[in-house]
């Protein structure tokens, strides 16, 4: 009898410990997805031009930073609207910087050559950045207040000249 008793405590303690190690283990393979009233993630990453960004380096200012490829239909077909929006906004408050997670730079490069953007622009071919933001749709944009808040999520392609997108960036500027 005695036997018995130990064997369903050991069954018992075994289910519990396999319980637990499920649990933990799910828990670490959910995707995070951040959205706004979050922090937003840090990072740092050296844009095109040389220079070093990170989230916590803007001094106040409204971060809008866009996840996209050169192999996005989408992501290409907002650019325009993106850059001319960087350009209206410029001196606003608002700082742009787009993350390509480009893997091939030989492409990445050609295509800046080719498409002259109003805002700074860096790669991130592992896409640790974008991963670390819960993106996993191209395109994807935050805008993310100088205290390092996330206002804002765009998923897919945005008419980023739209009056009233244009308005509430403004207003986040102030």
């Amino acid at each position: 009898m005695r036997k018995f008793g130990i064997d369903k405590a050991l069954r018992i303690g075994i289910l519990v410990l396999t319980v637990a190690l499920v649990a933990v283990l799910a828990s670490t393979l959910r995707d995070r997805l951040v959205v706004a009233g979050d922090s937003a993630p840090g990072f740092e990453v050296t844009t095109d031009s040389g220079r070093k960004i990170a989230v916590d380096n803007f001094g106040g200012r409204v971060l809008v930073v866009n996840f996209w490829a050169t192999w996005c239909p989408p992501c290409i077909s907002e650019l325009p609207s993106l850059n001319a929006l960087a350009a209206e906004l410029k001196g606003s408050g608002v700082v742009f910087l787009g993350i390509s997670v480009d893997k091939d730079k030989a492409a990445y490069d050609k295509f800046l050559k080719k498409v002259k953007l109003n805002f700074e622009t860096a790669r991130d071919p592992g896409a640790d950045i974008s991963a670390d933001y819960g993106t996993f749709k191209y395109p994807e944009t935050y805008v993310i207040s100088g205290e390092g808040k996330v206002l804002e999520k765009f998923i897919n392609e945005q008419p980023w000249m739209a009056p009233a997108i244009v308005a509430r960036l403004r207003g986040y500027a102030k």
